[in-house]
């Protein structure tokens, strides 16, 4: 009744809220009895619930090969790269931005670090073969244009961890960055105005009023980025490095390995079982990254 009384007394509320719940149960809810593909040997002939069920025989697939402790470190600690360095350099992005007076010139500069962010990643991909390829790629010219012989960027799997980095920040850096120069602006200038009568420096009022003032923004995007530390972004990873043997060691994530999992052996039950071992994990990583941060502040948690 409690329920219903809350319905009737917000039922406008719930109304708009609507579209977005359809759009959850029918994308995200239902799709999830597809995980039950995992635990059978899925044929299409037999359909979903036709299909003979193995159990958990389809992670020997995934587990019973050295496969799997590569592609998950390798998902953990790209995604781990992307977070601390997009989120950082997005934050001294949108302090330089605040810190601009000029009206025009930061709405200009807002545009230019926001524009990479629409992008697709297809082109990118093209962006950077045309910077990074041997025979006449930029960085090679360049290189020797100064007497330096040029590399084979696509058969060093070292460096591709850095590389990948840096796209992720040019991409998304400036999306961040309007994120969190709206909480900037959402700062009182009293706080500044204090600590300006108080004698305190630019670099002072930032460090002691700016920073700590949006720390919940920060800790929840940070959240946010936990929370998906297990999936790794395929569209950047195949499409930048696509089907290049020599890179695997370090680009090699879960997403790209199950999809080749797919195309190469057509096996959907096996497939299917690692992407339920990414979900799965992804799901105990935000619950305890939450608990983390709700002991460390009760407002900065997502639930």
């Amino acid at each position: 009744m409690a329920i219903l009384r809350e319905i009737v007394k917000n039922k406008y509320l719930y109304v708009l809220a609507l579209p977005g719940l359809l759009f959850l149960i029918v994308f995200a809810y239902i799709p999830m009895a597809g995980h039950l593909i995992a635990f059978k040997k899925y044929r299409l002939a037999d359909g979903l619930w036709g299909s003979e069920w193995v159990g958990f025989d389809n992670f020997k697939f995934f587990f019973m090969s050295s496969d799997w402790y590569k592609v998950t470190f390798n998902t953990i600690f790209l995604n781990g790269l992307f977070i601390v360095c997009g989120l950082g350099i997005a934050l001294i992005l949108a302090i330089f931005l605040n810190e601009i007076r000029n009206l025009v010139f930061k709405k200009i500069a807002q545009s230019f670090i926001f524009m990479p962010y629409f992008i697709s990643w297809l082109v990118v991909s093209m962006m950077v073969f045309a910077f990074l390829n041997t025979s006449d790629g930029i960085l090679n010219r360049t290189l020797m244009s100064y007497g330096v012989e040029g590399e084979n960027w696509y058969l060093k799997p070292g460096l591709w961890p850095a590389i990948l980095t840096i796209i992720y920040i040019w991409k998304f850096a400036g999306y961040f960055s309007i994120i969190f120069l709206a909480a900037i602006t959402g700062i009182s200038g009293d706080y500044y105005e204090s600590a300006r009568i108080d004698g305190a420096s630019r670099f002072q009022q930032i460090i002691h009023i700016t920073i700590p003032l949006i720390r919940n923004v920060v800790i929840v995007l940070a959240l946010l980025g936990v929370g998906r530390i297990f999936y790794g972004d395929f569209g950047m990873i195949y499409g930048i490095v696509g089907d290049n043997a020599p890179l695997y060691p370090t680009t090699d994530v879960i997403d790209t390995y199950s999809f080749r999992a797919l195309r190469q052996l057509g096996d959907f039950s096996k497939s299917s079982a690692v992407i339920l071992y990414q979900s799965v994990m992804g799901l105990i990583t935000i619950v305890v990254f939450n608990a983390i941060a709700k002991k460390i502040d009760k407002d900065s948690s997502l639930f």
